[in-house]
């Protein structure tokens, strides 16, 4: 009779939830009783004011529910949907008979968003929603893909009562949240020109920012789509259109300019204030040989603010000048309000691909702070006038092949960073690893943009989770994570108020540690930790998520 009484309200506070759509506010407020977007809030800061879970009690965390999420048009028949038996929820869109069959997409590794109770996840062609407190699968949607990469989807974006998620052949969905239907798909980009999209829907009033990858040389873009309608309202192109505009002189001409790359994959972040949208943008192509782009190759592998009802730049600072080695500012800035030299200012912070740590001024773009985070590093011979690291030119590769740090995967990825007002540390898990590079055909254009160039990983000194004084650069704590061998990755991270900064850790272990020395105070071990964790109040209860593969798992205190 107890468990009745309990599951009863959840399931009545489930259905008024769906009726109730996303508030807006919440998108510019710390995560609480939500996460609506793909950092929690649009400050890029990944930290919770909760505190129910603590320093004091998170031994007593344990596993509230776990729900596995099969991919696909028909899924089996599971008891973790609410409707019974089989699979009557999962709607099938697509604009094809027969999706192209794809290997490995069944994992989930971006941002799971949370509102009123209702849990949106998405995998590469599908996305869920899951009631936030046991786990039970409301409805699913699946698209018959024509193709394209399957690497991993990034989340999903909502607005009122709809979300939205990207298909890697170059779609942009959108769903009913209450029932999963399809309301309309938009194109992205030319499926046939080797796009793919797998960035989490970032919106903001009633734009819905969308970026995109690809496999070759075509441009990279931002584009802002009408969230109600679909309708395209502007698009802005990692490379200057024309030779003659702002940042074209730093191209040899218009053919190297226009086949440039530099994709849009990672979500940035918002300032309400400034009415600015910070995100990076991908390497240059070909990746690995500038030998047909001579010039700092603007706007590749740069941070850039634009303005979120013009799409016009405001501002750009490029992390890695005339990039040779694929190192993509495609990490989600962070921004914080705080002091430097002892001036209030509106900070930017970045942790780097190429293993530089940078502090910008966010209104302007002007650049406070250079340093390495990194001991491996030697691909540079110092920094400009601008504070961008000057690139080596005996760090190319060549016939004999030459040892760099960071490699193409950089000393960080993708998987964001978190920055903790309490210590006013910014946290990353980072690694250092050495590639050597052989050039194997002439400086040509070729396959993906890799222009003759092959890389081969020769070793790693270790993956580590460190703390950094954004004030002077220093790193005031390191932690190294147990060795687990080449392939093991590094995880996304978050801080809470009741001073624990959560993690995945290189052997698998979902991970609490001290954010004020890195010291583990809990764990426990899922096979790998996929996404970045996050955290959520619900009944006067507060959840830490997490996903593994294809599971998502809720952990709470036992009271």
């Amino acid at each position: 009779m107890k468990q009745t009484l309990f599951l009863l309200p959840a399931l009545l506070l489930g259905t008024v939830a769906f009726a109730q759509g996303l508030d807006p506010v919440l998108l510019t407020k710390p995560a609480t009783d939500a996460w609506p977007t793909y950092s929690g809030d649009y400050s890029g800061r990944r930290f919770s004011p909760l505190t129910q879970i603590n320093q004091t009690n998170i031994k007593d965390l344990s596993l509230a529910w776990v729900s596995h999420l099969t991919p696909g048009p028909g899924a089996p028949p599971s008891p973790f949907f609410r409707n019974g038996p089989g699979n009557p929820r999962t709607i099938v869109g697509g604009e094809i008979d027969e999706p192209v069959p794809v290997r490995g997409a069944g994992h989930i590794s971006g941002a799971v968003l949370q509102v009123n109770g209702i849990l949106y996840i998405s995998e590469p062609d599908n996305a869920w929603a899951v009631d936030a407190r046991d786990g039970t699968i409301l409805w699913h949607y699946f698209w018959k893909t024509k193709g394209g990469t399957h690497i991993g989807n990034r989340g999903m974006g909502m607005y009122k009562d709809w979300v939205y998620f990207e298909t890697p052949d170059d779609y942009l969905v959108s769903l009913d949240a209450k029932t999963g239907k399809e309301r309309w798909h938009k194109v992205i980009s030319d499926f046939n020109q080797q796009y793919f999209s797998t960035i989490a829907p970032i919106v903001i009033g009633n734009h819905l920012l969308v970026g995109t990858a690809d496999d070759l040389d075509a441009p990279g873009f931002l584009q802002s789509f009408d969230p109600e309608t679909g309708e395209l309202q502007w698009k802005w192109y990692s490379e200057p259109e024309k030779m003659g505009d702002p940042g074209s002189e730093t191209w040899p001409n218009l053919d190297a300019m226009r086949h440039g790359g530099a994709g849009t994959w990672v979500p940035g972040s918002y300032d309400p204030d400034l009415h600015l949208y910070y995100f990076g943008t991908a390497n240059p192509t070909p990746a690995f040989s500038g030998a047909t782009r001579e010039g700092d190759d603007l706007y590749t592998s740069s941070i850039v603010a634009l303005n979120v009802d013009t799409g016009k730049l405001a501002w750009a600072f490029q992390p890695s000048p005339h990039d040779t080695h694929d190192w993509d500012a495609a990490q989600t800035p962070v921004i914080v309000d705080g002091t430097f030299a002892g001036k209030p200012r509106k900070l930017l912070l970045d942790a780097s691909r190429n293993g530089y740590f940078f502090v910008l001024d966010r209104t302007t773009g002007e650049h406070l702070l250079t340093v390495p985070f990194a001991d491996t590093l030697n691909w540079s011979t110092g920094l400009d006038k601008l504070g961008r690291p000057i690139r080596n030119p005996n760090k190319d590769a060549s016939p004999g092949g030459v040892l760099v740090s960071p490699p193409s995967d950089g000393i960080v990825n993708w998987q964001p960073p978190t920055y903790d007002p309490q210590t006013g540390l910014f946290y990353v898990a980072m690694e250092e690893p050495y590639s050597e590079y052989y050039r194997t055909e002439p400086n040509v254009r070729a396959l993906q943009g890799l222009n003759g160039v092959q890389e081969q990983r020769v070793g790693n000194k270790g993956k580590y989770i460190i703390a950094i004084d954004y004030k002077t650069g220093k790193i005031v704590w390191r932690h190294l994570q147990p060795s687990a061998g080449e392939g093991a990755e590094n995880t996304g991270l978050t801080t809470t108020a009741g001073k624990l900064l959560f993690g995945g850790d290189a052997s698998g272990n979902l991970v609490a540690y001290d954010p004020a020395n890195g010291n583990p105070l809990w764990h426990t071990h899922l096979g790998r930790v996929s996404n970045a964790v996050e955290t959520y109040m619900l009944d006067g209860r507060q959840y830490i998520l997490a996903a593994s593969g294809d599971s998502l798992f809720a952990f709470a205190l036992n009271f």
